[in-house]
């Protein structure tokens, strides 16, 4: 057994510990509480296949959230994670435990008590966890390898994030032969390279020297290497053939996501009215201006249709070329803008988009006609993304945040694109819960990390 699957085991057994944490707190405020309340007939092996199903589905929404990602993540990522997957995994059971006791409704106060203590030992595992995995995986020493400015600027946004995983000992340019690099990897004694914005020629070589030396390759995807990740894989005359075209989804899934869209767009907005009331009412007191803000936005086979959403800006705030973009700190956000920007709420009209059928739930977000024309100049594969109806939610916004690029939300939205499917929804409805309140994922365009200042203390090996 080498030394990474022995890590393996051990991240294994602390990911393990605090799935057995959380479920041996419920199972104490099941057994001390909830089954006196229980049906008679209600046996000691049901009792069993609760507490089992905690255990699953707090394991499943872990996973969902991103609670086992130790490699990837700090510690205030993991107890939030952590955090959200007990929230919904007691709510389930709490509808579990209205079925299954007399009274009609239960009380809900052993739990939260034991949800709460789950939050707090959670947090106190992410503490421990992020520690003993920066034991475990300590910082591999990295080079850069990059073809232009923008894509150094990648590897350096990744390295500064996650401190934790790369130690930079220098960069190298391409534009010399890729033996002059094998050997400059090699002198250096690299753990890992980080190869951004090559030619595929030149990342396939270089990808092939790192694995066959036990070098790990942290590789930024192209347009080209995500369109051939959805193709389908198909053997013609004993061969094995990419299958590369437009998206075509099936006749049940586009039934399926449009029935969705119907039933849960009614249901929220039956659900959310009385908070749609309070803040239309709120934008309205602040300064007598409209309640809505409608734009025109671009969605499947480049239909322009009317979006709406709460008024979160000034009135006339796209006056003098302004509206492209929102910047961080932006001026043109009133007070109550503010707030229900960081709460989503001013999303909230676009449910009737969907219902209307303009929108979906799950799909790229909507761009307005004039940044869309904007960005297909620079990047002509942007319309790659019409292949679909926009959504409220997508898998740029769960993994990405509101200043990501265009280009990196391109290569996210044709992830999801390659990939659709009512699991793939699912998924991305649920990480939805997670991104609410995180601050991060609403902020605007700023200022590019200062590249010289940051990597003022790398050596530049080519």
């Amino acid at each position: 057994m080498d030394q990474r699957q022995k890590r393996g085991i051990l991240l294994f057994v602390l990911k393990a510990l605090i799935m057995f944490c959380n479920t041996g707190i419920f199972a104490l405020c099941w057994y001390f509480y909830y089954t006196k309340q229980l049906y008679l007939h209600f046996s000691g092996y049901g009792n069993y296949m609760v507490i089992g199903m905690f255990f699953a589905l707090n394991t499943v929404f872990a996973g969902f959230y991103g609670g086992f990602q130790l490699i990837s993540s700090h510690t205030s990522d993991l107890a939030y994670s952590h955090g959200i997957a007990s929230v919904m995994t007691y709510f389930f059971m709490y509808i579990v435990t209205w079925l299954l006791v007399r009274s009609n409704v239960p009380n809900i106060w052993p739990m939260l008590v034991s949800l709460i203590g789950g939050v707090i030992v959670s947090t106190l595992w992410s503490w421990g966890a992020y520690r003993i995995t920066n034991k475990l995986v300590p910082p591999k020493r990295t080079l850069i390898i990059y073809d232009n400015i923008e894509a150094y600027k990648n590897g350096l946004q990744i390295a500064k994030k996650y401190s934790n995983r790369f130690n930079i000992i220098g960069t190298i340019t391409t534009g010399v032969p890729v033996e002059e690099i094998e050997e400059g990897i090699a002198e250096q004694k690299t753990e890992a390279v980080m190869l951004c914005g090559l030619n595929s020629t030149l990342r396939n070589d270089l990808t092939k020297y790192c694995i066959e030396s036990g070098i790990a390759a942290y590789v930024r995807p192209n347009i080209g290497d995500l369109l051939m990740g959805n193709a389908e894989m198909i053997h013609m005359n004993n061969l094995p053939v990419y299958l590369c075209q437009r998206t075509s989804p099936s006749t049940f899934y586009l039934f399926f996501k449009r029935a969705a869209d119907i039933i849960i767009g009614c249901s929220a907005l039956v659900l959310l009215s009385p908070i749609m009331l309070i803040t239309a009412i709120a934008i309205k007191i602040y300064d007598g201006g409209p309640v809505l803000f409608t734009q025109k936005r671009m969605t499947k086979d480049r239909k322009v249709f009317l979006i709406h959403k709460f008024r979160s800006m000034k009135v006339d705030a796209d006056k003098d070329g302004k509206g492209i973009v929102t910047l961080q700190n932006d001026d043109r956000i009133t007070p109550v803008g503010k707030i229900i920007r960081a709460c989503r709420i001013d999303e909230l009209p676009q449910l009737v988009d969907i219902i209307r059928g303009n929108m979906t739930i799950v799909g790229p977000r909507p761009e307005r006609v004039e940044t869309i024309e904007l960005y297909e100049k620079q990047t002509p594969e942007f319309a790659l993304r019409l292949q679909v109806k926009a959504g409220l939610t997508g898998y740029a916004q769960v993994y990405g945040k509101a200043n990501t690029s265009p280009y990196d939300k391109l290569q996210m939205d044709l992830m999801y694109i390659g990939q659709q499917s009512i699991l793939t929804d699912l998924k991305i409805i649920l990480t939805t819960i997670k991104i609410l309140f995180v601050p991060e994922s609403t902020e605007g365009f700023q200022e590019e990390i200062d590249v010289d200042t940051f990597s003022q203390d790398s050596i530049k090996i080519l």
